[in-house]
């Protein structure tokens, strides 16, 4: 991989995490345009490196609305707690389910099938950005019913709709979870920094396991023991402190977007890109 091609991945990660858009369904795209192979191991732990990036990116941002919301006092925090392991559980839950349930059933057990190898499906990836789409034009138009209250009832729900992202690619995490709050009556912002802090919540197990299958690889011979593993390294934290940077300028643009009435863009870019993602594929 060239410093080029590392650099847009870098750059193309960091912007579509934390926007409404899918990063998964961008950065795979990208890699087929630029040759490279979305289900290797290799760019695996590359995307990893990325997450990890746009995760302290989205720390570094909320942390001062964070501060406030959840360490503002003992029955706030373990009010929010309850709704984030509440949301959480209900991750696990729907997408273990669904990962098990696309294995067992729709896979019928293929032997060496993993949930990777369907992140280059450009068909599956297009429907879940079109369904994206959707569903942040339809809530963009239901601002008017909040009432300010993220429930745990809400935050279940919330949960269950990112569980449902996990197998998914093109299916917005963020675009999904916000929307859903949104569609629910939660205010913006508030449904913004849940489900931001939702995924601070799933990104270390996401990057363990990833972690994991990297480490499978190398035992396996998949990747060189030699200096490969470390070559592969370094251009990895290079692509994590960029992905970092582009992180915060994107949640910058979302929260603006949010605030003036834009959320709907997001849904029509969505659409869009469902299109490209068919034609590319």
């Amino acid at each position: 991989m060239t410093f080029l091609q590392l650099f847009i991945l870098s750059i193309v990660q960091g912007f579509a995490e934390l926007l409404p858009v899918s990063s998964s369904a961008h950065v795979i795209m990208a890699e087929k345009l630029m040759g490279l192979d979305p289900t290797s191991p290799e760019l695996t732990m590359l995307l990893v490196m990325l997450h990890t990036g746009t995760m302290f990116a989205v720390i570094v941002y909320f942390w001062k609305s964070w501060r406030a919301t959840y360490f503002s006092s003992t029955a706030a925090f373990r009010s929010n707690v309850l709704l984030l392991v509440a949301a959480t559980a209900m991750t696990g839950i729907v997408g273990l389910g669904l990962l098990k349930l696309i294995t067992h059933v729709v896979m019928a057990d293929t032997p060496g099938f993993e949930i990777e190898h369907l992140f280059g499906n450009a068909r599956l990836m297009a429907a879940a950005l079109a369904a994206a789409g959707v569903l942040i034009i339809v809530s963009s138009r239901m601002k008017a019913r909040e009432t300010g209250v993220l429930s745990v009832p809400k935050a279940i729900v919330i949960g269950a709709v990112q569980g449902l992202c996990l197998p998914f690619r093109g299916f917005s995490r963020s675009g999904a979870t916000i929307s859903t709050g949104i569609a629910m009556g939660v205010p913006q912002r508030r449904a913004e920094e849940f489900s931001f802090a939702l995924a601070v919540v799933l990104t270390p197990a996401v990057i363990v396991k990833e972690g994991w299958r990297f480490y499978k690889a190398i035992a396996d011979g998949t990747i060189a023991h030699a200096g490969g593993v470390g070559h592969l390294i370094a251009p990895s934290l290079i692509g994590m402190v960029l992905s970092f940077l582009a992180g915060l300028l994107a949640l910058r643009w979302l929260s603006s977007w949010l605030e003036q009435g834009r959320w709907h863009f997001f849904g029509a870019y969505c659409l869009a890109a469902s299109l490209v993602v068919l034609w590319v594929g």
